[in-house]
């Protein structure tokens, strides 16, 4: 259980969802967990949904790590570049990075995008506009952080950089805007891993299955889900405490293949298999 004490963790995009489930995977490890996003008590929430950061720290703490968190916009280079300065200045290093930052679901209800399209809709049937945003929210934010993070950690010659993402080496994902983003943000993990491997860092993809989050459970779809937030949580730990975590360098790992690896279960006690997306989408 304390297999990351002493470790600095900075988890981006932990709010909620896959991002707040790793920070508590992280944080069952012994870590210091530094969570950042945009929603915030005392500040905007995105959407006015009503997670806040202050929250996720607050289950770091209580799930035995030391939580403390931080308010950024991670489409911001600036902004990102001042989160990392605050963490170095602060705690001094940064041994694991996460970027769980996603917003291409915001405005989704479970049928329809905010721009009229279905999940699924034929490229040639909808407006290319909010593509520009799908690459924002996931791979563009992930590129901010990377950029951020990596002076330090090869300054080091140490760190893991892990991008939150989905499988698409099995085929297409179903949905033109949503696979695009997920490949985009593999390939990063890929050509991350390539110029950090000389200097002793690791940089990879984590996939989650379809995950129990709390937009999830308000579209009523828990039942479909597979799995809790924690599984990718506890896929990370697992990484972080591997010494020879560079051997999965540049890779796509799903967390259910690293449950078997590593021993790990879910929040349940169970190890669910790899989630597979249908013609219906996530």
């Amino acid at each position: 259980m304390s297999a990351l004490a002493g470790k600095v963790c900075l988890v981006a995009g932990a709010s909620r969802g896959v991002g707040r489930g790793i920070a508590r995977g992280l944080a069952e490890a012994g870590a210091t967990v530094i969570v950042t996003a945009r929603s915030s008590e005392t500040g905007p929430r995105t959407e006015m949904r009503p997670e806040a950061i202050e929250d996720t720290a607050r289950e770091v703490d209580a799930a035995g790590g030391q939580g403390h968190h931080y308010l950024c916009d991670h489409l911001s280079e600036r902004a990102v570049d001042e989160l990392v300065h605050w963490v170095l200045r602060r705690f001094g290093r940064i041994d694991v990075a996460v970027s769980s930052v996603w917003g291409g679901n915001e405005g989704y209800d479970g049928a329809r995008y905010p721009d009229g399209a279905a999940w699924g809709t034929p490229f040639w049937r909808r407006s290319a506009e909010p593509y520009a945003r799908f690459l924002e929210v996931g791979p563009y934010a992930a590129l901010l952080l990377a950029r951020a993070v990596a002076p330090a950690m090869v300054a080091s010659r140490a760190g893991l950089l892990a991008l939150v993402s989905f499988g698409t080496e099995e085929g297409y994902l179903g949905d033109v805007f949503y696979d695009s983003a997920k490949a985009a943000t593999n390939r990063l993990a890929l050509a991350c891993a390539e110029e950090l491997r000389p200097h002793g860092v690791t940089a990879l993809a984590l996939s989650p299955g379809f995950v129990a989050t709390e937009r999830v459970r308000d579209l009523g779809q828990e039942a479909l889900a597979t799995e809790s937030p924690l599984y990718a949580g506890r896929a990370l730990a697992a990484l972080a405490a591997d010494p020879d975590v560079g051997r999965h360098a540049g890779r796509v790992l799903h967390a259910a293949d690293l449950a078997r690896t590593y021993g790990f279960t879910d929040a349940d006690g169970t190890q669910p298999e790899r989630f597979r997306v249908g013609p219906g989408g996530e």
